[in-house]
């Protein structure tokens, strides 16, 4: 059954890019010489299978290019259908056809162009978004938290050094009480965290109470999950890999395994033992299960995962697939906040999204119980 899906989704996206080739083979045709032809083809074929020869071939050198082609590919296949249907509109009129036919794959190719740049700008230009949050628990002597939240960093070959250092700035900029980090920190290569100098960067976060992370689907090391929670713990933070911690005796902070992780607990068992008088935060990086969150205590839910779909319109499908993607989202006295992530999957180039840090300033407003003597 997954070699017959795997066969069709190959000769669609073969469909695709020979779609996508034609059309700006017809363009091109009268502009250049017939040799250039074998090299467009060649090329269009390279381009297209770099992203599957970096499946196998551990060269850098396919995966960049597999990756810008992709951008080129997906905003293609939403600018040429357009195109098309222009020009098909524009024959049932009165209008030269044959002048604006001319024009327009370099019309095409400068809005197709326009958005990498803005795309690219988007996603290597983060903003901080704010959210306020008041649960109704008392969290010792503790009034406030000034929270940070980055997820979805993909730290590796494209979100690298750079845009490490430019987290770590920002994120003790903002003087965070608690930092935290709801999983796919690294882009699924352990190796290229490492050799980039990733771990070290992030290391500097500063935080008063810590940094605390869960993992998500791209954390990932060929099964050597100890080697790669070492890897982070030694970036300074705490991996909660399944696991709770209590926070200055104020605070729980809960973290759990990747949903597709086939070992993983469910809620209510790690909730065991766990007292819903102090306020309870979940770092769950796939935003699910909301409701069992509300059942077993929990006060606010982090996640990631969704990138807010990154490329317009993906958004429409994350909307569909998720009660929250994206925002800030309250039931009751139940939260979830869902970041769109601060760096990317493939593509370096968000449209219709942007690479955010988020900030909550959480403020406890329950009273503290009283002690009998």
């Amino acid at each position: 059954m997954f070699i017959l899906i795997g066969i069709v989704i190959v000769l669609l996206y073969a469909l695709l890019v020979f779609y996508i080739g034609w059309s700006s083979w017809k363009w091109m045709k009268p502009l250049v010489s017939a040799r250039f032809k074998w090299f467009y083809i060649v090329a269009l074929l390279f381009m297209s299978s770099s992203f599957i020869w970096s499946r196998f071939v551990s060269a850098p050198f396919f995966s960049v290019v597999g990756w810008f082609w992709l951008a080129f590919f997906s905003i293609s296949l939403l600018i040429v259908p357009v195109v098309h249907l222009a020009l098909w509109l524009i024959r049932l009129t009165s209008l030269p056809y044959h002048r604006i036919q001319k024009w327009t794959g370099a019309v095409a190719l400068i809005v197709i162009v326009s958005l990498i740049f803005y795309g690219s700008f988007n996603a290597y230009s983060p903003i901080v978004r704010k959210y306020e949050v008041n649960i109704d628990k008392p969290a010792g002597n503790l009034k406030e938290l000034n929270i940070v939240m980055a997820s979805d960093m993909h730290f590796g070959l494209l979100s690298g050094r750079k845009h490490a250092e430019r987290m770590v700035e920002i994120i003790n900029e903002l003087k965070p009480d608690l930092v935290l980090y709801p999983g796919d920190i690294i882009d699924d290569d352990l190796d290229a965290y490492l050799n980039k100098g990733i771990d070290k960067i992030i290391s500097n976060v500063k935080s008063t109470y810590g940094v605390y992370a869960s993992l998500g689907n791209h954390d990932k090391n060929q099964g050597n999950m100890e080697q790669l929670i070492a890897a982070l713990e030694r970036s300074n933070m705490d991996v909660l890999y399944d696991e709770s911690v209590v926070v200055n005796d104020e605070l729980i902070i809960v973290g759990r395994k990747d949903k597709t992780e086939q070992d993983r607990a469910s809620l209510a068992e790690l909730m065991t033992g766990i007292s819903t008088d102090l306020p309870i935060i979940l770092l769950d990086h796939q935003p699910y299960e909301f409701d069992k969150a509300v059942q077993n205590g929990v006060d606010l839910m982090l996640s990631g995962h969704t990138h807010r779909g990154q490329i317009a319109p993906a958004h429409l499908i994350t909307q569909a697939m998720y009660e929250n993607d994206w925002g800030l989202l309250q039931k009751d006295s139940f939260y979830s906040i869902v970041s769109s992530g601060y760096g990317f999957w493939g593509p370096p180039i968000r449209i219709g999204s942007r690479s955010e840090i988020v900030q909550i300033s959480l403020r406890f407003t329950g009273a503290p119980h009283s002690i009998e003597l």
